[in-house]
C-alpha cells in the first residue's frame, strides 16, 4: 500500500490500515514520516507497529541544492535501513510541477524554489541527473538499500528512454526504476517500452490511473491523476500485462490522488484498492 490510498492518515493508522485490508507490505514515505518525526515521536518507536508487515521502500528522495540533497539522502536511507527496507525512491525534478509551469511560462523565479536543471539541453539535463543518481545510490549501498528512480511527468527528465540512459551511465548495481502507470503514460511512454525491460532494473510498479493532459500543458497531477483507479484512461490491464510479460516478481504498490475518495474511510479505500490491485495482477 502506498500512503496515498489513506491521503490524511498518519503513519500510525496508515500501517494499521495496511495490514487490516490485507496488504503484505507498505511505502513509507514523506511527508507523513517527517510529519512524525517531526512531532518529536523517536523513529524507532515506529517499529512496533510494522509487526507483521514489510516496507517495501522508503521514500520519496526529491532533487534539490546539492548539500541539502546529500543530508536528505542520507537521513532518508539511514531510516530505510531501520525499518527494513528494500529500496528507497528518488524522483527527478523540480518536483513542484508550479515551478515547471512558470518556467514554461516564462514567469520570473525569484523565490527559493529549485530548478534544477530547467533550460538546459537534454544531455546535460541526463548528466547532472545521473550525477545526482549516482550519489543517491552510493549513499543508498552504504547503508545497504537499493535506489529506484521516479521520473516525474512534469519534470525535464520525464522519459523511460532517460531514465534508462541514466543507469547506462553511472553503473551502479543497486540502481533500478520504478514503473509508475501515469508518469510513464502521460509522457508517451507505452506497454510495449516496459515490456522491453530487464526484470531486473524494475524496484517497484505503481499501478494508477489518470486522464489525458490537454496537449501542450505540463501534467499536472493533482488534475490528471485526480480519479478513482479504473475510472480513468490509463488501460490498466495492458499494463500490468506488461510488466508481468518481463517476468518481474517484485513489489505491486496502489497509488492515488483522488480527492473524492481521500474523503471515504480508510480502511474501505484501502480494501478496495487491494482487491483492485489483486484482480489486476491475478
Amino acid at each position: 500500500m502506498n500512503v496515498t490510498s489513506t491521503f490524511y492518515g498518519n503513519v500510525v493508522n496508515d500501517i494499521a490500515m495496511a495490514k487490516a485490508a490485507g496488504f503484505t507490505g507498505i511505502e513509507l514515505q514523506n511527508p507523513k514520516l517527517d510529519r512524525y518525526l517531526a512531532a518529536g515521536l523517536p523513529a524507532e518507536s515506529v517499529l512496533p507497529h510494522l509487526e507483521g508487515i514489510e516496507v517495501s521502500a522508503i521514500g520519496a528522495l526529491q532533487e534539490s541544492n546539492l548539500d541539502a540533497f546529500r543530508a536528505e539522502a542520507e537521513r532518508i536511507a539511514q531510516l530505510g535501513a531501520l525499518y527494513g527496507a528494500p529500496t528507497m525512491q528518488m524522483c527527478t525534478g523540480p518536483v513542484d510541477v508550479q515551478t515547471v509551469k512558470d518556467f514554461k511560462a516564462g514567469r520570473p523565479i525569484s523565490d527559493d524554489r529549485f530548478t534544477g536543471v530547467l533550460g538546459l539541453p537534454e544531455q546535460e539535463q541526463i548528466d547532472r541527473t545521473a550525477e545526482r543518481v549516482a550519489l543517491a545510490a552510493d549513499i543508498a549501498k552504504d547503508h545497504g538499500l537499493g535506489l529506484f528512480l521516479e521520473p516525474l511527468g512534469w519534470a525535464p527528465i520525464n522519459r523511460l528512454s532517460q531514465a534508462q540512459q541514466i543507469l547506462e551511465t553511472i553503473k551502479r548495481d543497486n540502481v533500478g526504476i520504478v514503473v509508475d502507470f501515469w508518469h510513464f503514460w502521460v509522457t508517451g511512454d507505452t506497454p510495449e517500452d516496459v515490456a522491453k525491460l530487464d526484470p531486473e532494473i524494475i524496484h517497484a510498479v505503481h499501478v494508477c490511473d489518470g486522464v489525458p493532459v490537454p496537449e501542450g500543458e505540463i501534467p499536472d497531477q493533482s488534475i490528471s491523476r485526480n480519479v478513482w483507479t479504473g475510472g480513468g484512461s490509463i488501460p490498466l490491464q495492458e499494463w500490468v500485462d506488461a510488466v508481468k510479460s518481463t517476468g518481474y516478481d517484485g513489489w505491486w504498490c496502489s497509488e492515488i490522488f483522488h480527492d473524492k475518495s481521500a474523503e471515504f474511510g480508510f480502511e474501505q479505500v484501502a480494501t478496495t484498492l487491494r482487491s483492485n490491485l489483486e484482480i489486476l495482477i491475478a
